[in-house]
């Protein structure tokens, strides 16, 4: 096994602020790159969780959707070139923020993980630094509530930069204080919203979503808890590590749904974690986010905590085989961002169904013919 370690390609080669893109090196980890960005006043407004370590090359390969997607995209979104070496040729892909020049190339090496090309360069749309940044926390009644609060917004333009929303279970794990132990139990769901930008467009996309959002039955609690949200945004892959060391199962998945859907697909997969762990004797707590939102749905994250099996790998196993039943049962895409890799390669042919797989042997044939790059993942 080759293990390619990309850190040497680690240059902002070109900016151009008229057109407002900049050329980066996929070997650059996010704070490198937000770092190089900054000395010319610009920013990618990229922040994944997995911002401290992940790579340009490694956002594109995934398409990856950080925590500010309501305002500035997913990452694929900001593609607008990408340079990928590939085991039979170099491949440039992308001179215009448009084409009609047939398929759009560049679609199928974001997202391709790895096994089509070693992406080598990326030009990506960039944004001036924002002036300010404004937090509002809301609470809802109950999620039905708070993400159909979520979907007006996001439906009328009136989207904020970072917009969020936790169910009742999340919510009361993230409001709970070591002060309220024994104490009644936090009710509702905590919204968290942040604007970024200039002070008149802070002021009023703010005053808007303030507007649809308290309409929708939304009651601001300030901006503290959206603030403590951000303080601790990156700090919960080391709490989960903490937690694996003394026994406790913590993991994470997710998916994405059209808005009419979300209820049921929430319901299923809540269903299915918690019957698949509590049969083997390790009952579960579920929690649930919507965290990227579109026009016509959202993504749901789910956190899922329990006590760990003698065997934990296969404890998970026998879980993850559950929930993604349910999520392809359920109308549900089986990953949204944390991409495909080998955990969900099982259900990519439900997804993508016996044709398109075909196209993905087919392409991937052509490319590298002798199957040596990332063998055994995405392509069913």
């Amino acid at each position: 096994m080759i293990a390619l370690d990309l850190r040497r390609l680690d240059g902002l080669s070109d900016v151009d602020p008229v057109s407002g893109t900049a050329t980066l090196g996929a070997g650059l980890t996010g704070p490198q790159a937000e770092k190089l960005l900054a000395g010319h006043g610009l920013s990618l407004g990229h922040f994944p969780q997995s911002f401290e370590y992940a790579s340009i090359g490694g956002f594109a390969a995934t398409r990856s959707s950080g925590q500010a997607s309501a305002g500035y995209g997913r990452f694929d979104d900001m593609i607008m070139r990408l340079k990928v070496a590939t085991p039979t040729g170099t491949v440039d892909l992308g001179r215009a923020p448009a084409s009609a020049a047939g398929p759009d190339l560049r679609e199928l090496f974001a997202g391709s993980e790895g096994t089509l090309g070693v992406i080598t360069e990326v030009t990506l749309r960039v944004h001036p630094l924002p002036e300010t940044t404004a937090y509002q926390a809301w609470s809802f009644p109950d999620f039905a509530t708070g993400a159909a609060a979520l979907r007006t917004v996001v439906q009328n333009g009136a989207a904020p930069t970072v917009l969020r929303l936790s169910d009742e279970a999340e919510t009361g794990l993230n409001l709970a204080r070591s002060g309220d132990i024994g104490g009644a139990p936090v009710s509702g769901c905590l919204a968290v919203t942040t604007f970024e930008g200039t002070e008149a467009h802070v002021a009023a996309r703010s005053a808007e979503a303030a507007a649809l959002l308290t309409a929708a039955g939304g009651t601001a609690l300030g901006e503290h808890p959206a603030r403590e949200w951000e303080h601790g945004r990156f700090a919960a892959p080391y709490l989960r590590d903490a937690l694996l060391d003394i026994g406790v199962l913590c993991e994470t998945l997710e998916t994405a749904t059209s808005w009419s859907n979300v209820e049921r697909l929430k319901a299923a997969v809540t269903t299915a974690l918690t019957e698949s762990l509590g049969a083997q004797g390790t009952p579960a707590l579920v929690m649930c986010h919507i965290s990227h939102t579109y026009p016509t749905g959202a993504s749901l994250y789910f956190t899922v905590v329990a006590k760990q099996a003698d065997d934990p790998l296969a404890q998970w196993a026998q879980a993850k085989r559950a929930v993604g039943d349910a999520i392809a049962g359920h109308g549900g895409t089986i990953t949204h961002h944390h991409a495909v890799g080998a955990d969900h390669r099982p259900w990519m042919t439900a997804e993508i169904g016996d044709l398109g797989a075909r196209i993905l042997r087919a392409v991937k044939d052509a490319v590298d013919p002798a199957g040596i790059l990332n063998p055994g993942k995405l392509i069913p």
